[in-house]
Formats: C-alpha cells, sequence, structure tokens
C-alpha cells in the first residue's frame, strides 16, 4: 500500500521514484555547500552583485584565505542563484566607435557635372525597386562624362556585398583593359555602405579618389539619381514576379542604354558612342 501511495506521489510531482529515494536519502543531512555558499554570497554581496567567479576567487584568498576551485564557484553560484548583473552596453560609446570607423569625404566634385574627359569622374549610388510585394536593390556607377554605366549589381540584399560587387564589375569594364584606375574620381553619398572602412579599402587600393556629396543633399549627385528616374520610367520592373525575371530585364536595359539608347545632350549619340568620339577627340 505504502508502494502504491509513493508511486501515485510520484507521478503527481512528476519525479521518477529512484530520485525521490535518492532526496530521501539526503533529505536530512546538512547541506555540504552552505558555509562554502555563506563565504561567496559574503563577498557577492560587498561587490554590490557585480562580481563573477574570476573577482569571488580571487578575493576568497585574499580577504579569507581560503582556496577554493573555480568550478565549485561556479557551481554554488548557480545553485543559489547568484546572479551577476552584467553591464550593458554604452550606446554613445557606440556610436562614438562607428563614427570612428565611418569616414566621409570632401564634395571634390562641387556639382561639376560638365565633364569632356571619359573615364575621370564616376558618380555611383543604390535605388529600391519594387516586385510583386518584394524589394531589390540597385546599385550603379556611372561615368559623369559620358554617361555609361561602367557597373551595376542587382540584389535582394541592401548589405556590403551589393557595393562591393559593383566596384569588382566596374573592376571589369573593357575600358580598363587599357585605362587604370588611377585618380579616377568616385562620387557617392555619405550612405553607409560608401563611409564604410572595406569600401574606402577597396577603393584607395584601385587608386581612386573618393567625393562625398553634403549631408542629405541629393542634388550634389543628381546625374546619378537622373539615372535612376529614367531607369524606372522605361522599366516595367514593378510588373516582375521574380527576382531572375527583373535582374533579366535590368541586364538587358543596361546593354540597350550604354549601346542603344541616344541622349540629346551627348550629340545624340548613345553612351559608348560618345565615349569613343571623345576619346577620338582627344
Amino acid at each position: 500500500m505504502l508502494k502504491r501511495n509513493i508511486q501515485i506521489a510520484c507521478e503527481v510531482a512528476k519525479v521518477s521514484r529512484s530520485g525521490y529515494y535518492r532526496w530521501l536519502k539526503h533529505c536530512h543531512e546538512p547541506e555540504k555547500d552552505h558555509e562554502d555558499y555563506l563565504l561567496i554570497k559574503e563577498i557577492f554581496e560587498k561587490g554590490k552583485r557585480k562580481y563573477g567567479w574570476r573577482t569571488i576567487k580571487m578575493k576568497l584568498k585574499m580577504d579569507k584565505k581560503v582556496v577554493m576551485n573555480h568550478k565549485k564557484i561556479q557551481r554554488i553560484m548557480k545553485k543559489y542563484r547568484l546572479r551577476t548583473k552584467i553591464r550593458r552596453v554604452n550606446p554613445y560609446r557606440m556610436i562614438m566607435k562607428k563614427s570612428l570607423e565611418h569616414r566621409t569625404f570632401e564634395n571634390l566634385l562641387n556639382r561639376q557635372f560638365t565633364q569632356d574627359i571619359p573615364l575621370k569622374v564616376f558618380c555611383t549610388d543604390i535605388t529600391y525597386l519594387p516586385y510583386n510585394h518584394r524589394m531589390a536593390y540597385l546599385s550603379v556607377v556611372k561615368d559623369i562624362a559620358t554617361g555609361e554605366v561602367m557597373g551595376w549589381n542587382l540584389s535582394q540584399h541592401i548589405d556590403m556585398d551589393i557595393v562591393m560587387n559593383t566596384i569588382e564589375k566596374m573592376k571589369a569594364h573593357p575600358s580598363f583593359e587599357t585605362v587604370t584606375f588611377s585618380d579616377i574620381l568616385i562620387h557617392s553619398d555619405q550612405g553607409v555602405h560608401y563611409t564604410h572602412p572595406e569600401y574606402i579599402q577597396a577603393i584607395k587600393e584601385l587608386g581612386m579618389v573618393q567625393s562625398m556629396s553634403g549631408k542629405g543633399n541629393c542634388i550634389d549627385n543628381a546625374l546619378i539619381e537622373s539615372f535612376f528616374g529614367h531607369f524606372k520610367d522605361d522599366m516595367d520592373y514593378k510588373d516582375c514576379k521574380t527576382f531572375n525575371e527583373l535582374y533579366s530585364l535590368t541586364e538587358q536595359y543596361m546593354k540597350y542604354y550604354n549601346h542603344e539608347r541616344p541622349q540629346w545632350d551627348l550629340k545624340k549619340m548613345t553612351p559608348v558612342m560618345y565615349r569613343n568620339h571623345l576619346l577620338t577627340a582627344a
């Protein structure tokens, strides 16, 4: 009968019978950790509950002349729920750290949008392309003198890869088989991508010179904004059902824009034709 009652009690308490008998065997024994707990608790409270096991181990030895294994200290702290207060990250310190890592540059372009030497002054930016209840992001580098798209990248994500891959595609442009990047000016806004150390280093390694718009002043990068406006007017990008469809349509447009779309301001030539014209005239 007693065994039956114990079995029922264990089921109600959701413990095993072996666990119950183990508890019963030791329940009247003195708590073996109690004295050590009192020592640890005294130091823990004196430290305003901010001491971790390392400090407690050192304080035990210095103040109490007690040498205690660190695993034992950790076990007792966990057992009696002596939880150390964790310092919160100082948001102002994080902002300061970010401002030191990210750099801005002087506006060297200074709205000098009339350029007559190709492969000397570039502009770059990112725009949003909503489609089928989703979002894609287009990054473009353009030559200001010719209007030619020198590199572009379409992505489903707006991380650093979008601009780094754009730079890689720019590097693969046929013009740079014979021309170096040295001293080419590349102008952008002060967005997080363009002030990022990774981007800055990539531009520096190419020998290019960074220029940036004034903060919040989109007019300083008006040419790339104008291109995005024409792109969105010409493209039925919102009708795309998949990212692959959007990518294919964008690729077709970039080829069309560079090689087939004449522009009044380029003496009615396409960007590639106008680039060759300027290089021949030089």
